[in-house]
Parts: C-alpha cells; sequence; structure tokens
C-alpha cells in the first residue's frame, strides 16, 4: 500500500468500527467475545498509530480514512434486508470455518454468518477498485465482488499476501498466543522476538518482512544453513531499520551482541530494592517477577538453568543468599535486574 501511496495511488483506510463488534470468526473454532464501544476506540487510536508507521499521513490525496460505522451505523432495517436477499444460506455456510465447525459440532451464530455480508458490502461503498488483504480473509471480499457486480459496480480485484506462521512455528500470529512481531513493538522488542525464531522460518520472514531484492534472497536458504544465527541477526537488523532507521538498528543488534553474546549485563537494567538479610534465590526472584511467575514456575527457571547470578548459574532455588549491593541476576533470555540493598527505616 505504501507503495502505491509513493505512486500517486490514493490508500483508503478503513477502520471496521461497526464490524468489530461481531469480529470475523476467522481461523477460530469459538465466537469471539464483542466488545464494548471504549474499547474499540482505543484499539482504532493504537491501529492509527501503527499504520502511521508505514502509509503516508501526511497528503491527504493519498490517505483517506473512513469508518465502517457511517453506513452501518444508521442502516435501516429494510436496506439490511435487501442485503440479504441477494445472498443464500448455501454460499454463507461454505465458509471453511463454518464447514469446520459443523464437522465438529459446535454452534454458528447468525451473527457470524453475516460478517462477510458486511465486509463485502464495505468494498461496494468505497467502491473499491483494489484490495489487498490476508489468504484468511479472500471469503468476505470475494462477497465484496459479488456485492460490486449485483449492484452495478466493476469488481474490485484482490491480491492475498501470505499467512506467516509465528515465531513459535505454529500458529499463526496472534496477539493472543504472544508468538507475533508487532509494528507497536519497540525496536529492542522487535529485534529480540526475530532472533526466537525456529531457523525453519528465516527465509519466509526474510521474503514477506523485507526489502531484500529477490537475488540476494535465493542466497538466504545457504546462509541458514552454514550460520543460521547470523542470518537471524541480520534479518532482525532489517526489519527494525525498516520501521525504526539505520541507527536504530545498529544500537539493537550491539546490545542483543553484548548482551547475549559476549553475556555481558545490559546498561539499563532494572534496580530491585531489598532490605539487608539473608535470602534464598527463590524469594529474590519470585519477588521480583511478582505476578507474572507462578511459584513452581520460578522453580522450574532454576531447573532449567535458567537463572544466572553474577555470570554463574544457579540451579537450587533453596540456595541460601545474602544480598549486596550490584549482584546481577539474569533471568531466562531477556529479564535482567541489580541488586541494590536499603536498610529498613529508608
Amino acid at each position: 500500500m505504501r507503495r502505491l501511496q509513493d505512486m500517486g495511488h490514493k490508500v483508503v483506510f478503513l477502520i471496521g468500527d461497526f464490524t468489530t463488534q461481531i469480529g470475523d470468526p476467522t481461523g477460530k473454532n469459538k465466537t469471539r467475545p464483542v466488545l464494548p464501544c471504549d474499547e474499540i476506540e482505543r484499539n482504532t487510536a493504537l491501529f492509527i498509530e501503527q499504520a502511521k508507521m508505514v502509509l503516508r499521513f501526511d497528503d491527504p490525496n493519498t490517505l483517506e480514512i473512513r469508518r465502517n460505522s457511517e453506513w452501518f451505523g444508521n442502516m435501516p432495517m429494510s436496506e439490511f434486508l435487501r442485503l440479504m436477499s441477494m445472498v443464500t444460506h448455501s454460499r454463507l455456510i461454505s465458509r471453511d470455518m463454518f464447514q469446520k465447525r459443523i464437522a465438529e459440532g459446535a454452534d454458528i451464530y447468525m451473527h457470524e454468518m453475516i460478517y462477510p455480508l458486511l465486509q463485502g458490502y464495505d468494498s461496494f461503498i468505497l467502491r473499491s477498485d483494489l484490495t489487498i488483504i490476508g489468504s484468511d480473509q479472500l471469503f468476505n471480499e470475494m462477497m465484496g465482488r459479488f456485492y460490486q457486480e449485483r449492484l452495478g459496480q466493476k469488481p474490485q480485484v484482490i491480491i492475498t499476501t501470505k499467512i506467516t506462521p509465528g515465531i513459535d512455528g505454529v500458529a499463526k500470529q496472534s496477539k493472543s498466543l504472544d508468538n507475533y512481531i508487532g509494528l507497536g513493538h519497540s525496536p529492542r522488542d522487535k529485534f529480540g522476538r526475530v532472533m526466537r525464531l525456529p531457523d525453519a522460518l528465516i527465509p519466509l520472514y526474510f521474503e514477506i518482512y523485507t526489502e531484500m531484492p529477490e537475488t540476494e534472497l535465493k542466497k538466504v536458504s545457504q546462509t541458514v544453513n552454514s550460520d543460521p544465527f547470523g542470518a537471524k541477526k541480520q534479518l532482525a537488523r532489517l526489519i527494525v531499520q525498516r520501521y525504526h532507521g539505520e541507527n536504530v538498528a545498529q544500537e539493537e543488534s550491539n546490545w542483543f551482541e553484548s548482551v547475549f553474546s559476549q553475556r555481558q549485563a545490559p546498561s539499563d537494567i532494572p534496580e530491585f530494592l531489598v532490605e539487608p538479610g539473608t535470602l534464598t534465590l527463590f524469594d529474590v526472584v519470585r519477588l521480583f517477577l511478582g505476578a507474572n511467575k507462578s511459584g513452581n514456575e520460578v522453580r522450574r527457571l532454576f531447573q532449567q538453568g535458567a537463572v544466572m547470578l553474577d555470570n554463574r548459574k544457579v540451579t537450587n532455588p533453596s540456595e541460601p543468599f545474602t544480598p549486596t549491593t550490584g549482584n546481577v541476576f539474569h533471568v531466562g533470555k531477556r529479564t535482567w535486574f541489580r541488586v541494590k540493598v536499603v536498610s529498613k527505616d529508608k
């Protein structure tokens, strides 16, 4: 879309604030909860801020923001029934995720079935001539072509993009699974999440998420085979550079190298205040992590060798620990903290 803007085309950035109240059931085997309007508004603001990292918002000739509540919010019931009368039950029920639910004996609610109608009608209202979507949205956008033809418009062209597996290498990227790299993530988080990719996904992520020339892409698989860690660092740099600039990408590369390759503690790690006296290593780590980890999860971190104290691996959570200001803990891959001893009266 950004390339089309740079060529002088207008991108219509549609906010589905009305249809979000339904939620597209794509890829879901259960009904999505209905979101309250204030949450939809907060998400909309965040969505626009993230889009500004990619699209040009400085020229009204190349960007228009619309909300589908403009036409659905006050649509007469008679008009909605007219739209429904054009589409058969068999057409809607043919959608793959509905067939999956039927096979599993799961419920399908009527508001979910009409979602493709609503998304399709968006294309008619906007007089869309081209839409770029993930392949999981093809059914909905084909409904757009259907309505455009029935209502006298030239049907839109549809370009589908690949749906990439998440950084866990299993499910597609999802916020609920925390297996994604988001535009809203900090440069450091983007870099770190790329470094968690399974080796098998590195070539695909180069292809989808970088602007590397096709001639260079052909060499990526060979690089992955010979030096997967180096290939992953190159990928992380290119992704951070794309959204935050070359200087930031270099800084994050240097930070990662010093912290993870050279095992140096980062300079900006948080301080954890403790009182004088003897604790156990379990007590310190559990207190720092707070509600983020249960007691059993913290014990497993020790058992897995994922806890370091001053560059020494510690595996016994019951080991006595007398804190000294400057002690550095490294828990898991990305959690660090530095101990500071404070007296009880401060």
